[in-house]
């Protein structure tokens, strides 16, 4: 029997520009007060997981969530640049509001999920999707039998859904992206599957996380 390794993926904790819907893509934004808080209750949700190995985008605000991760189980995080949100090029440190009005004709082709689409200086959804499902394969591919930790961003969670549940890049989307969410999926060579989304159970104090799109 093949064996498969298990993945649990979340999103960052929340920051500042997630509230003010400002595309952050890679630009290294670090986790605001909620986003602090929400890290630690995800790295409190996993304690008792058999986590081993923790992969993390080497971006602050995913750094930041994967380190309130690994406290319980004592392990070091791991950077993977490879896991890094997309890259949005000019539209970096624009909020929605202002790429409507500044860029009307980028604004559309983005809002319609163009695959072949780059922000001027960023990439296509392609060539994201291909980076992602690449990246995450290959540290999946390292560790068959166990059970791995990814965090990094939305817009990697948006590929790793659309990838385990066979889904095209356009799409629509109808699942959430919330920060510091839990999802479960697992890995063998003939791809992804989704095992479960959107584990927000631990965040439910604060009234559930916030599901901006792909930052």
């Amino acid at each position: 029997m093949e064996e498969i390794t298990r993945l649990i993926a979340v999103r960052h904790g929340e920051t500042a520009w997630n509230v003010d819907t400002r595309i952050q893509g890679q630009l290294d934004i670090g986790l605001n007060a909620t986003g602090i808080w929400q890290a630690q209750r995800v790295g409190q949700a996993l304690a008792d997981e058999p986590l081993a190995v923790i992969y993390a985008s080497d971006l602050s605000r995913a750094w930041q969530t994967a380190l309130e991760i690994a406290k319980p189980h004592g392990l070091e995080v791991r950077p993977e640049p490879g896991l890094r949100e997309r890259a949005f090029g000019r539209f970096e440190g624009m909020s929605f509001a202002e790429i409507e009005a500044e860029l009307p004709e980028q604004a559309r082709r983005w809002r319609e999920r163009d695959p072949e689409f780059e922000p001027e200086g960023g990439e296509s959804l392609l060539v994201f999707r291909e980076r992602i499902t690449r990246v995450a394969a290959d540290l999946a591919s390292r560790h068959t039998g166990e059970l791995v930790a990814l965090v990094a961003h939305g817009g990697v969670m948006d590929v790793l859904y659309r990838a385990a549940t066979r889904q095209e890049l356009q799409a629509p989307r109808t699942w959430q992206l919330g920060n510091a969410a839990i999802n479960r999926m697992l890995w063998s060579s003939e791809g992804f599957s989704l095992v479960g989304w959107s584990d927000i159970a631990h965040l439910a104090a604060e009234g559930g996380p916030r599901d901006e799109f792909a930052n």
